[in-house]
């Protein structure tokens, strides 16, 4: 068993309101959010001021405590504002993504029975359906403004009293993000005030945030990396967070060079840009301090050519997972040169096990490669109305299994080298194998279907669709199938990828071998 170095952190019991903004009133006149594109800005003082009048509307439109809100838009100054808001009012937040269809959107809405929706204009239509597909949506807001539809800004001057909620940290859920864990369909994590707060405080040590920090926000909020490290975490701690809608490189680095952004928190892909487009060299990008990178695995030859070419210290990474609040791992800024490819080291309060490959139940001998398992107080509640899921991923001794492979050196550096689990991640975003399966048995022309990730040219794991043609439909094509997937999911779904083949490889249990079908990708390629 491995013990994090750090000293223990006592758990915060405090609803996540406050353990972000408890000092925001006192920071004044700080800049705590600042539109990238038009630099609109929004004061500390003025987030704790819009917050509660915020939920104190919410209150009194009938938001309760126990209700789910689905919070459905991309990266704004708003955004946090609406978070905390629903969590004052005493609701979970269910975050969505912005580009989800109005079928998925409505999805999760119905498994979360979740009754009110928070979202955007652009994205008004795409909420009006869904809510119209899930049923139990008692009212749709929007941040901005919209006809019909009551906006957060009129809020700001609501004169109902501010509501006071009695949560219960420990058992009462503030997030509710949607994750697939190690295999299977998107499932809605429920994640406690405590167990958010006490992962800001564990890496609270690790991560350099404070007054006179600008952190780049481009990575989605709804997503928990962007919702811990750009949001939660630097609010926190009196950082200022410069907010972009979504990733463009010209506009990224526009956005560094104007506001000084002294701090990166980014996914591989973004590493990628910024150590081989030629744009980089046409912006003044001297005010970067230090990147961190996380979501997907980061090749260590490409972030040492990024820190060179930016003249950066190494670029650090870290390791978590949504059921894990998310963070267990972190390369310290203040450490000068850790060993290449690391994720780092047990961030505070948290313990780790490497089990035998071979035989779970026993832990793998001293640097031998195995399944990672986290314990700590970070560690999710459980997934919502799947106990069996839950039960599959957390033993009873509190073990969360993670289905990645990794193995730690003598200094305690763990390094993440596979997966055991089916999830694919492109560019930082979940795809499920099984929702995609799913949604191509739908086809008239399909008879059966497996899917598995590959890597493309650049890098990033995509999905590639294995597929058995109906009788009927031989005349079926690669271009059929992709578009009808498209067609149904949001982009980052997409099949990429379609071989067509007699027969998908089963045990007998009828679970789909899909080391099969990668060892057959393999062995084409060698030939």
């Amino acid at each position: 068993m491995f013990r994090s170095e750090y000293e223990d952190v006592p758990a915060v019991e405090e609803p996540i309101h406050e353990a972000v903004l408890g000092r925001a009133a006192s920071r004044g006149d700080t800049p705590a959010l600042i539109d990238g594109v038009n630099g609109m800005t929004l004061t500390y003082a003025q987030l704790d001021t819009f917050h509660r009048r915020i939920a104190a509307e919410l209150a009194h439109l009938g938001v309760r405590k126990g209700d789910v809100l689905a919070l459905h838009s991309p990266n704004t100054v708003a955004f946090p504002v609406a978070f905390f808001a629903a969590t004052r009012a005493g609701a979970s937040v269910t975050t969505v993504h912005p580009l989800a269809t109005p079928e998925e959107f409505a999805k999760q809405l119905r498994d979360c029975a979740a009754e009110w929706i928070v979202t955007v204009s652009p994205l008004l239509d795409t909420a009006r359906a869904a809510a119209e597909l899930a049923g139990g949506v008692r009212e749709i807001f929007v941040c901005d403004q919209a006809p019909g539809h009551r906006s957060l800004l009129d809020m700001l001057g609501s004169t109902a009293p501010e509501p006071e909620i009695d949560i219960d940290p420990v058992e009462d859920v503030a997030a509710l993000p949607y994750s697939s864990g190690t295999t299977g369909i998107p499932k809605g994590v429920m994640l406690t005030h405590r167990s958010i707060a006490t992962n800001l405080a564990q890496l609270a040590p690790t991560l350099r945030m404070g007054p006179g920090d600008r952190i780049l926000a481009v990575l989605p909020f709804f997503h928990i990396y962007g919702l811990t490290a750009l949001m939660n975490a630097p609010l926190r701690q009196g950082a200022t967070v410069v907010v972009l809608p979504r990733f463009d490189l010209d506009t990224f680095l526009a956005a560094i060079e104007k506001h000084r952004i002294t701090g990166l928190y980014v996914a591989p892909p973004i590493v990628l840009a910024l150590a081989k487009h030629p744009a980089v060299e046409g912006y003044d990008l001297s005010s970067l301090q230090y990147i961190v990178s996380s979501a997907a695995p980061l090749d260590a030859e490409l972030a040492a050519a990024c820190s060179r070419r930016l003249g950066l210290p190494p670029i650090a990474q870290a390791y978590g997972m949504t059921e894990l609040s998310p963070g267990t791992h972190v390369v310290p800024l203040d450490v000068e040169n850790p060993p290449p490819g690391t994720v780092g080291k047990l961030i505070a309060g948290t313990e780790m096990r490497i089990l035998s490959l071979d035989d779970p139940d026993k832990d793998a001998g001293a640097g031998e490669r195995g399944e990672i398992a986290i314990r700590g107080p970070q560690v999710m509640k459980g997934y919502l109305g799947h106990p069996e899921a839950t039960a599959a991923l957390i033993d009873a001794d509190g073990w969360v299994h993670t289905g990645d492979v990794g193995h730690v050196d003598a200094d305690g550096w763990l390094y993440v080298v596979d997966r055991v689990k089916e999830l694919i991640k492109y560019k930082g975003f979940q795809v499920a194998p099984a929702e995609l399966e799913a949604l191509l048995l739908t086809h008239p022309g399909i008879a059966d279907a497996a899917v598995i990730g590959v890597y493309d040219e650049d890098n990033n794991e995509v999905p590639q669709a294995y597929v058995v043609r109906q009788p009927s439909a031989t005349d079926l094509t690669e271009g059929e199938v992709m578009e009808y997937v498209a067609a149904h999911v949001a982009p980052y779904k997409k099949v990429r990828h379609v071989t067509f083949i007699d027969g998908v490889p089963r045990a007998a249990s009828g679970k789909i071998l899909r080391r099969q079908l990668r060892e057959q990708r393999q062995l084409g390629e060698r030939a």
